[in-house]
């Protein structure tokens, strides 16, 4: 008998089923290839050939000389099936010896491992030797029922529902408290910005005044050193701060936990620190009985929690679309495949219903008219129109005789068909695009890599900035007080000059803090 080896080469460069046609085709001529199967969405190859005849880089020459790129693929194991299995009715390590080595004395079965504590077998197998049906067969024939690990067909893994929903909570609480805080903010500032010539009013009543200058109303206090615009701020900073705020500081506290700094950090110290500083400057105007209102910081947090979520919330609702187009074509995968057995002259002898992922390579599947096919295939008899349109797009039916390939996932129109398996389980055209979807997914661009790794050095770059702020400001202060009398507004002989200057190094540390937070790159 002559050896046959076994080897896979990746290809690059096929665009669709003909080149696929094209490179079996011209291969199968050759001396010393037995086989050649080809996967188009893989974009791979496993050839069986005679070691004694030809070369495995030679096999990758011959369709380098097709005009393909060709690289011959070190790991081999690629092609092991792998099965995972419930077995009830084990009771001692004595059943599961039992199996493991009745399994391992079974030609084409690798590996096996029985664990009795959660009743699953794991078998890893050569599928040109063995096939799942096969190995069940054996541990039934032992006297244990046995059934497929049932898989999750329904994609819930991918479904950003509950993200999306998280985000847009916490974007509308954001939003709907930062009008008015945006508002309040804007109206000082115009008023502001237009002055009353006050020297006209200093024998008005002071009732006349308020009414002159509408500002005046919000600069009114209602205790001591608290005015309606920092009390009405605080109002609408705490939902935003406790409702808006609550996933970021889940997340950082997270991030920290593993001490690491992500954006989510950042987010949490900004608004943090701007809000206990506004609310402690508040509670120490109170106590002081301040006469001119401190400036706070109110308006920070509820404004970058609307930017940081909306973008988040955009961020998911992109991921669930192409999670939603995923789910609908893992959703169009058979469940079932009817195997059938020839006898001589192709006549039926028996036929059976089994779970598609019980369908081994070289099984015969029968597909109905109006049937899903259930693995890739060729035809071996019957004529037929099929609907590959999940595939390729074409509306038109293709015509399918004997010799024709098939497409998992597709739709039988009119003729009964015999198929033989080709591809089955994870690597069917259609899993495999599942695949390469599942991993655009969790792969994260370059780029993204990058601003990620950034961040982590970022957070505490950035901490230790405003700390060297905050303590610049203060050493400033107390050489030449001058300087900070001219940047600090408000400043007033009521207070003492070292509050001024704690004060106002704050408010440069925390605006330092606040600006870098939403940073365009963590954004972005």
């Amino acid at each position: 008998t002559k050896t046959i080896s076994k080897c896979y080469v990746q290809v690059t460069g096929m665009t669709c089923a003909s080149c696929v046609a094209n490179i079996e085709r011209n291969l199968r001529r050759e001396d010393g290839i037995h086989s050649i199967l080809v996967a188009l969405m893989a974009g791979k190859a496993e050839v069986r050939y005679n070691p004694a005849v030809i070369h495995p880089s030679a096999i990758a020459e011959l369709i380098r000389e097709l005009g393909f790129g060709a690289t011959v693929m070190e790991n081999c194991g690629e092609g092991d099936g792998i099965l995972e299995l419930v077995v009830r009715g084990m009771t001692c390590a004595s059943c599961v010896h039992k199996i493991e080595s009745t399994l391992m004395k079974t030609n084409g079965v690798l590996y096996c491992s029985v664990a009795l504590a959660t009743n699953k077998a794991h078998i890893k197998y050569d599928p040109e030797a063995v096939g799942p049906r096969d190995v069940i067969q054996v541990i039934k024939d032992l006297g244990f029922t046995t059934s497929l690990v049932k898989k999750d067909r329904s994609a819930s893994h991918l479904d950003h529902k509950q993200e999306i929903r998280q985000w847009k909570r916490s974007f509308v609480v954001s939003f709907v408290f930062c009008i008015p805080v945006m508002g309040l903010m804007i109206y000082m500032m115009v008023m502001n910005s237009h002055p009353s010539d006050a020297h006209t009013h200093q024998n008005t009543s002071s009732e006349e005044r308020e009414a002159s200058h509408p500002s005046m109303v919000l600069d009114y206090q209602l205790l001591p050193g608290l005015s309606v615009m920092n009390f009405l701020s605080f109002l609408l900073c705490v939902p935003v701060q406790v409702f808006g705020g609550w996933h970021f500081y889940i997340q950082a506290y997270r991030a920290l936990k593993h001490s690491t700094a992500n954006m989510d950090v950042l987010v949490v110290l900004a608004t943090s620190i701007a809000f206990l500083y506004s609310f402690v400057i508040l509670l120490v105007a109170m106590a002081e009985k301040a006469k001119v209102n401190p400036v706070t910081f109110f308006d920070t947090p509820p404004m970058l929690f609307v930017f940081i979520s909306l973008g988040r919330w955009l961020e998911h609702v992109a991921k669930g679309k192409t999670s939603e187009a995923l789910a609908r074509l893992i959703s169009l995968q058979a469940t079932e495949a009817t195997i059938v057995t020839l006898g001589p002259d192709n006549v039926l002898l028996s036929e059976e219903q089994v779970d598609v992922e019980l369908v081994q390579r070289g099984d015969i599947v029968k597909v109905v008219p109006g049937g899903k096919f259930p693995v890739d295939g060729r035809v071996i008899e019957g004529h037929s129109m099929v609907d590959e349109s999940l595939i390729t797009g074409e509306p038109m039916p293709v015509t399918k005789k004997p010799g024709n390939t098939v497409i998992a996932g597709s739709i039988n129109q009119n003729g009964s068909l015999l198929i033989t398996a080709t591809h089955v389980g994870a690597d069917t055209t259609l899993s495999q695009i599942v695949k390469l979807v599942e991993e655009a997914q969790t792969s994260k661009a370059p780029i993204q890599q990058f601003a990620d790794k950034l961040s982590g050095y970022f957070v505490p770059f950035i901490v230790a900035v405003s700390v060297v702020t905050l303590l610049a400001w203060i050493i400033i202060g107390f050489v030449d007080f001058g300087i900070v009398e001219k940047y600090f507004l408000g400043y007033s002989d009521s207070i003492s000059s070292a509050e001024v200057i704690i004060r106002f190094a704050f408010q440069a540390s925390i605006t330092v803090l606040c600006i870098a937070c939403p940073c365009s790159l963590g954004l972005a």
